[in-house]
C-alpha cells in the first residue's frame, strides 16, 4: 500500500504542481506568489508521501526558487548556511561526543538509580525522566536506543506472568514517549523548536533566546511526565526489586566530554540573560548558539581522552543525520520565498477569521490539527510547511505569532499512537513486547492529554 502511495504521489505530485501554479496565475496572483505556492505544494505531497528521500525532495527549494526568480542564488544560499542549521548541526555533533564517551549511559543509570528501583511504578519513573532529560540535548531516538537495552535487561530479570508483561509495557511505553516529550524541552532537542523560533523572528523581528524558549518550554515537559507515568502505570501492582546495571567508576574520558558539554550548556543558557547574559558583559553580541555550540565541537576535537586520541573524531561526527539539516534548510528557504513573494501576506489576511475564534479553542485546536497529522508525517516536514503560514495569520490577526506557532511546534513532536509518527516510536516497537493496538489505544490519550497541557501552558504563559 505504502508503495503504491509512494509511486501515486511520484506522478501525481508534479501534476499538482502545474495545476496549482495555474490556478494561481488565472486568480491573478504574481508569477512570484504562484511559483512559490507550486513548489511549496510538491513539497509537501513528497515529504508526506516520500516518492524520493526526503533530504533530495528538500534540495527543490534551493534549486527552484533561483531558476524561477523567486528568490536569488544568494537569498537560497543564506537560508541554507542558516545560523540556525549551525547550531542544529552543533547540537547534533555534540551529541554524537556523549555517546561516543558513554556518559550519557551513566548520566540515565544515575537518574535511574537515584528515583529507586524497588517497585516497578519507581522504575517506569526513573526511565521516563532519564529519557526525557537525555532527550532535551541529545537526539531522542538516541536516547531511546541507548536506554532500550537496559529496560528489556531489567524486563527479562522479572516473572514470566501478567504483571511483569504489564510492566514491560509500561516501561518501554513511558521510555519512547517521554523521549518524545523531552525533546521540546530546549531548542536544540528537535528540529520543530528551532524552526519556531527561525520564523518567529522573521515575522517579528523578535528573538527567542534559549532560555526563554525553556521558560515556555520545561512546564510541558514537568507537567507531561508525570501524567504519562500516572496512566502508563495506573494496572501496575507489585513492588517487586530489580537489579540494575553497574556503571562502574568514572573515566577520564566521560568526566571531560560532560564537562565540555556543562559549559556549553551553561554559556547557551545565559548567553542573552540575566541582565544581557555574558555576550554584553563581554561585548560579544555578535555571539549566537551556533557559535557556542561549533566552539564546543571544536573543543571535543581537541582534548585528549585519556586513551591516546580525542574526545573526538571525525569518523564520529559525521554519523549526523545530515538529511535533516536539508529537510530543515528546505523550510527556511520556503519561508524565504513565501515572504519575498507575498504569499504570506495573502494567506494570513485569508486566515483572519482565526480572531473570531477564543484564544482557548484555537489553540487546542490546533494543538490536535498538528498532533495528529504527524502521526504519519514527518514532524520537521510539518513543522517546515506550518510555521510560515501560521506566522502570517498571527500577524494579520494583529495577535502575537506565538500563540499559533508555538503550540503547533510543541505538537509536532507529541505524537505517540503509531511505529512510524517518531524514531523513538518506531525504536521501542520493535522490541516487540508492543502491539499496534497497544501504542494506539495508550498514545490517543496521550495525544489528547498533550493538547490539554500545551494548550493550558500556552494560554497562560505564552498569550498573557
Amino acid at each position: 500500500m505504502q508503495q503504491q502511495l509512494q509511486k501515486l504521489a511520484l506522478f501525481f505530485g508534479p501534476i499538482l504542481t502545474v495545476l496549482v501554479y495555474f490556478l494561481m496565475v488565472s486568480a491573478n496572483f504574481s508569477h512570484p506568489a504562484s511559483i512559490t505556492a507550486a513548489i511549496a505544494t510538491l513539497c509537501a505531497v513528497w515529504w508526506i508521501f516520500e516518492p524520493i528521500p526526503i533530504p533530495a525532495t528538500s534540495l527543490i527549494p534551493i534549486a527552484a526558487f533561483p531558476a524561477f526568480d523567486v528568490l536569488s542564488a544568494k537569498q537560497v544560499a543564506e537560508a541554507y548556511g542558516h545560523w540556525l542549521i549551525l547550531l542544529l548541526m552543533g547540537g547534533f555533533i555534540l551529541s554524537t561526543a556523549l555517546e561516543k564517551s558513554g556518559t550519557h549511559r551513566r548520566l540515565a543509570l544515575g537518574m535511574i538509580k537515584l528515583v529507586g528501583s524497588h517497585s516497578e511504578k519507581r522504575i517506569v519513573l526513573g526511565f521516563m525522566i532519564a529519557s526525557a532529560s537525555l532527550s532535551m540535548w541529545i537526539s531522542n531516538t538516541a536516547t531511546t536506543l541507548m536506554l532500550l537495552p537496559v529496560a528489556m535487561a531489567i524486563v527479562q530479570c522479572g516473572p514470566d506472568n501478567e504483571n511483569t508483561r504489564k510492566f514491560a509495557i509500561a516501561l518501554l511505553l513511558g521510555l519512547g514517549y517521554a523521549a518524545n516529550i523531552g525533546g521540546v524541552g530546549t531548542p536544540i532537542g528537535t528540529p520543530p523548536n528551532l524552526l519556531f523560533m527561525n520564523f518567529y523572528a522573521q515575522a517579528t523581528g523578535e528573538v527567542i533566546s534559549f532560555i526563554d524558549w525553556m521558560i515556555w518550554a520545561l512546564p510541558i515537559v514537568i507537567l507531561f511526565v508525570p501524567v504519562m507515568w500516572l496512566w502508563l502505570t495506573r494496572k501496575l501492582e507489585a513492588n517487586q526489586s530489580y537489579d540494575l546495571p553497574p556503571v562502574g567508576k568514572w573515566r577520564s574520558e566521560e568526566k571531560r566530554t560532560l564537562a565540555v558539554f556543562a559549559v556549553v550548556a551553561f554559556l547557551w543558557v545565559f548567553r542573552t540573560g540575566p541582565f544581557g547574559g555574558w555576550s554584553q558583559l563581554l561585548g560579544l553580541t555578535q555571539a549566537n548558539d551556533a557559535s557556542v555550540a561549533l566552539l564546543g565541537v571544536i573543543a571535543m576535537f581537541m582534548i585528549p581522552n585519556g586513551k591516546g586520541g580525542k574526545l573526538l573524531d571525525w569518523e564520529t561526527a559525521n554519523k549526523i543525520p545530515w538529511g535533516v539539516l536539508l529537510l530543515f534548510a528546505g523550510g527556511i528557504a520556503i519561508a524565504s520565498a513565501f515572504t519575498a513573494s507575498g504569499l504570506s501576506e495573502i494567506l494570513g489576511h485569508s486566515m483572519g477569521f482565526l480572531t473570531d475564534l477564543p484564544p482557548i479553542l484555537l489553540i487546542v485546536s490546533i494543538c490536535l490539527i498538528v498532533t495528529f497529522i504527524t502521526e504519519l508525517t514527518s514532524n520537521t516536514a510539518t513543522a517546515a510547511l506550518l510555521m510560515p503560514i501560521l506566522a502570517a495569520a498571527g500577524v494579520a490577526a494583529n495577535m502575537d505569532p506565538a500563540i499559533l506557532m508555538f503550540p503547533a511546534a510543541i505538537s509536532a513532536s507529541c505524537a505517540f499512537m503509531l511505529p512510524v509518527a517518531t524514531g523513538p516510536n518506531a525504536v521501542i516497537f520493535s522490541s516487540n513486547k508492543l502491539s499496534v493496538e497497544i501504542m494506539v489505544r495508550n498514545g490517543f490519550i496521550m495525544n489528547l492529554a498533550g493538547a490539554v497541557i500545551i494548550t493550558l501552558v500556552v494560554y497562560f504563559m505564552v498569550g498573557h
